[in-house]
């Protein structure tokens, strides 16, 4: 069953604030789990699934309430607790028998707590995993033909719908869309995709969300203040994240963790019963790592297995933190998360300001491909070490492109990695470099003429062609796109580009390409737009080259005579290759020949 949230007591404990009080527990009953104590009640109940709830609200009211709910969501959102307050809603009803439809119901009714302890005889609820056949849905369907016993509707809860057979699906068709006027119907899934077609557009279909870790936060400290447990805020957002969204997830965690804590929840027993690591070793490992010292990153790792985390789990929350960084860097709001501890947005928001996006999303891309090693490995430790030492050694590795750039201007070779000797000091006292991190080198490499202190490198740019690739470097795609597609350059000199836009072109080009280059190059570069004409466009360029290679292959006797022998065969594709060192610099065309395979073989 799916417990979602807030809710009433059903023993003798005390409410929730705001909410009534439930009929108090028999004496001496067993304990009753934290998500069946305090599972929804009333609409007023939920949390995290307001969407849904004003929209059931505002069908109530205007009178437009269908024949068919489709609930569907992850595990633990309240698919089925939501159902069954609707069934109490549709049934809604008076002590002294007044009453109509209603999704407000500050008390409760004749049949309200019969249909919450599941035992109303005009509820029935059917667990579709456990009765898929086609005969359970006859059942169904003959009994619906009866008028209620003693509610106004007769209500049929069918959870995990999706595992009824395909005979047992078309036979509900009919029922479905035209059902006696006395009869609704509630199915609950979690793979909606499993669902005929159908049999969703029969039904009103409503998608419960993950519930936001700071509302089940909030949530479970409601609960711990009802309980009379002590717990604090690191605690429960760990559990609010182990739950990823689930409530009823969340309230066995915090069933186990007072279990654990004996009756005090705290993060350090939270982290030992999920196997969690310290979120401040987890960041001081992030730093190490990223500093490029291996030995520190090993000893950081040795002393949380140690502890007792899992290498799995610790490359996770590395993962995590990871991506908690590039949302402080990309996103101006995101330290405002509440789900972030104090240190985690103290320190994430140092790293953002000194790492790079793409030093950060190459971090990601090594974890997320070695956590599903070191879970399949028969050494786990011994895996994770290897991630970390991949993760030091490519943390400031350049991109293809930049290393090609680098040859070409005859600057160093980047280094290969960290070295083992002195670690550096911690990245708190010492600044990291604006792009990457910086790596310490295990051979002396030659260094690049000093630049004046508080100036830019400059960078050269001696061709358009220049310019375009500096925008691929950059990842500036649409930039990259633009300036081949929309730009004919009338004169480049460094320092200065004027140029005509091509029809379509956008006029902001201009802006976005002086922009782009101050801030790539440390100058800055008059950009203009000419009157001329100007030379075509690199794409243009590059057809009219494509084409002419094309009609000169096709002019070659041994091209003429596999097309004459091969009817129907085309040209798709035509490569230059230069010619050896030293001998004739004419270029030889190597020739893709649709449908000509051994075509020289078949002349000869």
């Amino acid at each position: 069953m799916d417990e979602t949230t807030t809710g009433t007591p059903l023993n003798d404990e005390p409410a929730l604030p705001g909410f009534p009080p439930a009929p108090a527990a028999a004496p001496g009953s067993p304990y009753r789990v934290l998500a069946r104590k305090y599972r929804p009640r009333t609409f007023d109940d939920l949390i995290g699934q307001e969407a849904m709830v004003r929209t059931l609200s505002n069908a109530f009211e205007t009178g437009r309430i269908p024949q068919a709910w489709m609930l569907t969501g992850v595990r633990g959102v309240g698919k089925t607790t939501t159902a069954r307050i609707l069934a109490r809603g549709l049934n809604y009803q008076k002590s002294d028998g007044t009453g109509a439809p209603t999704i407000h119901m500050p008390e409760l009714g004749l049949h309200c707590e019969a249909i919450m302890e599941s035992r109303h005889v005009d509820v029935l609820e059917m667990d579709a995993a456990s009765h898929t056949g086609i005969d359970d849905v006859r059942q169904i369907i003959d009994g619906i033909r009866y008028s209620p016993v003693s509610a106004r509707y007769k209500v049929y809860i069918i959870d995990e719908v999706h595992m009824l057979s395909e005979k047992a699906f078309n036979a509900f068709l009919k029922t479905l869309e035209e059902p006696p006027p006395h009869a609704k119907f509630i199915f609950a899934t979690t793979e909606i995709r499993k669902v005929p077609v159908t049999i969703l557009s029969r039904c009103q279909r409503f998608d419960l969300r993950r519930i936001e870790a700071d509302k089940l936060v909030a949530h479970l400290g409601r609960i711990c203040d009802a309980e009379g447990v002590k717990a604090d805020q690191e605690a429960l957002a760990a559990i609010a994240r182990a739950a990823e969204g689930s409530a009823r997830d969340s309230l066995s965690l915090l069933d186990q963790a007072i279990a654990h804590g004996a009756g005090v929840v705290q993060g350090e027993t939270v982290r030992d019963m999920l196997g969690l690591a310290d979120r401040t070793l987890v960041i001081d490992l992030f730093e190490a790592v990223m500093r490029g010292d291996v030995p520190a990153a090993f000893a950081g790792l040795r002393s949380q297995y140690d502890a007792g985390a899992d290498p799995s789990v610790i490359l996770s929350d590395l993962a995590a933190f990871s991506h908690v960084v590039t949302r402080l860097k990309l996103i101006a709001d995101a330290a405002k998360d509440p789900a972030l501890s104090e240190i985690e947005r103290a320190r994430g928001t140092e790293y953002a300001q000194k790492l790079s996006v793409r030093t950060l999303s190459r971090a990601w891309q090594i974890l997320l491909k070695g956590i599903p090693e070191v879970q399949a490995s028969n050494r786990p430790i011994a895996a994770a070490e290897m991630v970390l030492v991949r993760l030091a050694y490519a943390a400031d590795l350049p991109t293809p492109d930049e290393a090609l750039r680098a040859l070409k201007d005859g600057a160093p070779a980047p280094s290969s990695g960290p070295s083992s000797p002195p670690p550096s000091p911690p990245m708190s006292t010492g600044p990291m470099t604006s792009g990457n991190v910086a790596l310490a080198t295990s051979q002396p490499m030659p260094q690049p003429r000093p630049q004046p202190q508080g100036t830019a490198p400059v960078m050269r740019l001696r061709r358009f062609e220049d310019v375009v690739a500096l925008a691929a470097e950059q990842r500036e795609i649409v930039l990259k796109t633009a300036l081949e597609r929309d730009v004919r350059l009338v004169r480049f000199e460094e320092g200065r580009i004027e140029f005509n836009l091509a029809e379509g072109g956008s006029r902001t080009i201009a802006n976005d390409l002086a922009r782009a280059l101050q801030q790539w190059t440390g100058q800055r570069w008059m950009i203009a737009l000419s009157s001329d004409e100007g030379a075509p466009t690199l794409r243009q360029q590059a057809d009219t080259a494509e084409r002419e290679r094309k009609e000169g292959a096709t002019s070659h006797p041994l091209v003429q005579a596999v097309l004459a022998k091969f009817p129907g065969a085309q040209i798709v594709n035509v490569v230059d290759r230069a010619e050896k060192a030293g001998e004739d610099a004419s270029a030889e065309a190597d020739m893709d020949i649709l449908g000509a395979t051994d075509a020289e073989d078949e002349l000869e």
